[in-house]
């Protein structure tokens, strides 16, 4: 089965995406980007796939093609993480400019750092969690289905990839999940105005956490990793430590959830796809991979160039960053057939919806586990999943494609 959706023409207007706009003023946190995501990303691999924007400072570079996005994102010798990986008002401060790894350090280091994560969230490593996370679902479902509404996002996407890891992950004392869960979530939220406060919540609790775990001695989890990392030679400091895992944490909660709210929005406006799915429950890890691919909320990511280079036949100067689109090149025409279009039976999916190369996520298992239990779960006990009149959908930021409410009604199905 097969989903095609027409894509209506861009409005005209004050605020309208100009193809002056996408070639030579591309902002990437522009409300009119966030609003017309996928669409604008199409005419700009069309128009420019390597743009030069003026737009911020010295202005930056911005590639939407799959093969020039898959190339910086490996090729980590030319285009650095630790030189920076983000544009406008608040680059260069927070995180970016701290040693925190995985994400903003380079290789070797990176490596070495990664190695020790990675252990902890392979295939084999999170098999044995899916009990207990089948059970969190069954149970966030409960608190919901017999109303026969809810708002999606606050009533299960956002609640689930959360409470899931720092219970199955972190092993944090059972008396703290819900609480830290909460800040981590708002955390996660940076438009709202919890947001900050939140954060330096979350910071104390994770600070806390871990000077309870240095004491109390190894779990034989990922955070004796993070405990016993080294970086240049030296122990990790007690700040680079809460920075990898604030990392970890906020690295897959607002992304995951953005998928479940994303892949819900595409279940209420085509219900073929999760009737298919309450048939056919094996059809469902391949509707994951798809469902990734068409709205991965991870949109895109910076970097830097270390020295001079060229990119799409254009010369970029040592120290000039390149915003790389994810989530344009999940629908590059160059390399997927009918690329806005749900295909659950689709034979190459070489999507990067997880980024790629040294920094590709490492929760990319946990997540796929989490998505495919939600969903084998949500199909079965909501049918008739439709959006509540009246329903707007908008998102957090143009960078991360999360609603930030998915107002639905339903129907439960009796146990």
């Amino acid at each position: 089965m097969t989903e095609r959706r027409a894509e209506p023409a861009p409005a005209a207007g004050p605020g309208a995406v100009t193809d002056d706009w996408i070639v030579d003023h591309f902002d990437v946190h522009a409300p009119e980007l966030g609003a017309d995501l996928h669409r604008t990303l199409a005419r700009a691999r069309r128009l420019c796939p390597v743009a030069r924007s003026d737009v911020y400072e010295d202005g930056y570079w911005v590639a939407t093609r799959y093969e020039d996005v898959l190339r910086i994102a490996q090729d980590w010798e030319t285009w650095s993480n630790q030189l920076g990986i983000t544009v406008g008002p608040d680059s260069g401060k927070g995180l970016e400019q701290m040693t925190i790894p995985p994400v903003t350090v380079d290789p070797p280091l990176q490596r070495t750092f990664k190695r020790l994560i990675n252990r902890y969230f392979t295939p084999a490593a999170v098999a044995p969690w899916e009990p207990a996370t089948r059970a969190l679902v069954t149970r966030l479902i409960d608190r919901f289905v017999e109303r026969g509404e809810c708002d999606f996002m606050e009533a299960f996407a956002r609640p689930l990839p959360g409470l899931a890891f720092f219970d199955l992950a972190l092993h944090a004392p059972a008396e703290d999940l819900e609480q830290v869960n909460e800040w981590a979530t708002r955390a996660s939220l940076p438009a709202e105005a919890e947001s900050a406060d939140a954060r330096v919540a979350l910071g104390t609790w994770i600070a806390q956490f871990l000077a309870r775990r240095r004491q109390e001695g190894p779990q034989g989890d990922v955070v004796d990793a993070v405990l016993a990392a080294e970086i240049d030679g030296r122990p990790i400091d007690d700040l680079e430590a809460i920075g990898a895992v604030m990392l970890l944490v906020l690295g897959g909660l607002e992304t995951t959830a953005g998928v479940l709210g994303m892949a819900m929005l595409r279940f209420c406006e085509h219900p073929d796809i999760p009737e298919l799915l309450r048939a056919c429950p094996e059809r469902i890890p391949d509707a994951v991979e798809e469902l990734l691919r068409l709205d991965g909320s991870f949109i895109c990511i910076g970097r830097t160039a270390r020295h001079d280079t060229e990119l799409g036949g254009r010369p970029v100067r040592a120290g000039e960053r390149v915003m790389i689109y994810w989530a344009s090149a999940n629908r590059d025409e160059g390399e997927f057939e009918h690329p806005d279009t749900f295909d659950p039976d689709r034979v190459a999916n070489r999507h990067i919806a997880f980024g790629a190369g040294p920094h590709r996520c490492a929760g990319s298992n946990l997540a796929r586990m989490n998505l495919r239990i939600a969903f084998e779960e949500l199909v079965q006990r909501l049918t008739d999943v439709r959006l509540q009149p009246g329903a707007e959908i908008r998102y957090q930021s143009a960078m991360n494609r999360a609603p930030v409410s998915v107002p639905i009604t339903f129907t439960p199905v009796p146990r």
